[in-house]
């Protein structure tokens, strides 16, 4: 008789970019501790588009480990590859995180808590009480606070931490949410280099604008010396990103795309 694997709880799901020197260490630190664990996961690998060995390190450890999965797209960008794993993964809960796991795995637990207690969406936040921060630069931390300051000026004003890659949904939520985005969705073009984006600004506007009920929870996070954030070129995209989503919420691009009153008000799967 064939045993038919069970469905996953948790589904991770990883962007990656070329990313040979930090991924392999990453993913055997995420896999151990999985297998650690009772629930059954999976790990999926969103490459976007990478031109190192990415994809053939992952392809090689996929022999050992049954649960990881590899994701191969087009370079359009960070938002677009988390989206494109989003969408393909298949647990109750779903986990982002970054390549060089700057969160440790070991803060998921405190997320998840805040989902089984009702929440839709849990995030992890590098501000607030609790809150470490290891090895950052002054200067990335100012330049985080400015960006922050405008996120909440002109696109989503409740949270302190929009940008760290640290975020858990519940499936149905994330499902609704990454159909409902716009910036980079389907259409999302081809980019070229290291295309860091604020993704999350649009994904967060739309989870309050759909209700959606949101915890911030303060983790560890440790800078990396090989981030590829650029101060510049990210920065002025990451702006843009911000900019995109008031000017299609001014202009109502968002209106068709967001729920009835009844939709609203009907309570989470």
């Amino acid at each position: 008789m064939t045993t038919i694997p069970a469905a996953p709880v948790l589904s991770i799901v990883i962007p990656a970019y070329n990313e040979e020197r930090r991924l392999p260490r990453t993913l055997e630190s995420i896999l151990a501790y999985l297998a650690e664990q009772h629930d059954p996961a999976e790990v999926i690998v969103a490459d976007d588009g990478s031109s190192d060995t990415t994809a053939a390190l992952v392809t090689a450890l996929m022999a050992r480990h049954a649960n990881l999965f590899l994701l191969q797209l087009d370079h359009r960008g960070k938002g677009y590859a988390v989206r494109a794993g989003a969408l393909a993964s298949r647990g109750e809960y779903l986990l982002l995180c970054d390549a060089d796991l700057a969160v440790p795995l070991e803060e998921w637990p405190r997320l998840r808590q805040f989902l089984e207690e009702g929440y839709d969406i849990a995030i992890g936040s590098r501000e607030g009480l609790g809150a470490r921060r290891i090895g950052e630069p002054w200067h990335r931390h100012v330049m985080g606070r400015i960006f922050n300051l405008i996120v909440r000026m002109v696109a989503v004003g409740h949270f302190q931490d929009t940008q760290c890659g640290f975020k858990a949904l519940r499936r149905s939520t994330a499902r609704d949410l990454f159909h409902r985005v716009r910036i980079y969705g389907d259409e999302a073009p081809i980019v070229e280099g290291a295309a860091v984006t604020a993704y999350d600004v649009e994904l967060l506007y739309l989870a309050v604008r759909c209700g959606y009920r949101v915890a911030e929870v303060p983790v560890q996070w440790s800078y990396g010396e090989e981030t590829k954030v650029s101060a510049l070129r990210d920065s002025w995209r990451n702006l843009r990103d911000v900019l995109t989503v008031r000017w299609y919420a001014l202009r109502g691009e968002y209106r068709s795309t967001l729920p009835t009153t009844e939709e609203r008000d009907r309570p989470s799967a």
